[in-house]
């Protein structure tokens, strides 16, 4: 039997481990112009001060973002941001992809160690293996 899923913890100045991926594989980033394309988007939000980013990890298929949120939850601000450069990417990739849609991203709370913020422990772990 399948559980919904648990609400989201999210409050004004939480901080977040955001990670989405492409459906079955698909490239989120196909080129140096989608990537900046994604982190001016990012940094439209936070200039309008709606997150503050730490860090963040774009890979092909997938990316990771370390943010503190402003005032609006995260959810509205990721549907924001995901939702503009989707429909951006499908316009400079056709015909030759449709990227519908990402995962629904995933947000976990990101946790304070010794007062000091532990290192993004999601960057070794997003490294393609060599070979």
């Amino acid at each position: 039997m399948l559980m919904p899923r648990q609400p989201r913890l999210d409050a004004p100045g939480a901080l977040h481990h955001v990670m989405a991926r492409g459906i079955e594989g698909t490239k989120v980033f196909k080129s140096r112009t989608d990537r900046e394309d994604f982190l001016a988007r990012v940094a439209k939000l936070c200039e309008a001060g709606a997150l503050i980013v730490y860090a963040w990890a774009l890979m092909d298929n997938h990316f990771h973002l370390l943010v503190r949120t402003g005032v609006q939850p995260l959810s509205k601000n990721m549907r924001r941001l995901l939702t503009g450069y989707v429909i951006n990417f499908n316009r400079r990739c056709q015909p030759r992809t449709n990227l519908s849609s990402v995962h629904r991203n995933k947000m976990s709370p990101y946790q304070r160690y010794g007062g000091l913020l532990s290192p993004p422990r999601f960057y070794g772990l997003s490294r393609a293996a060599p070979g």
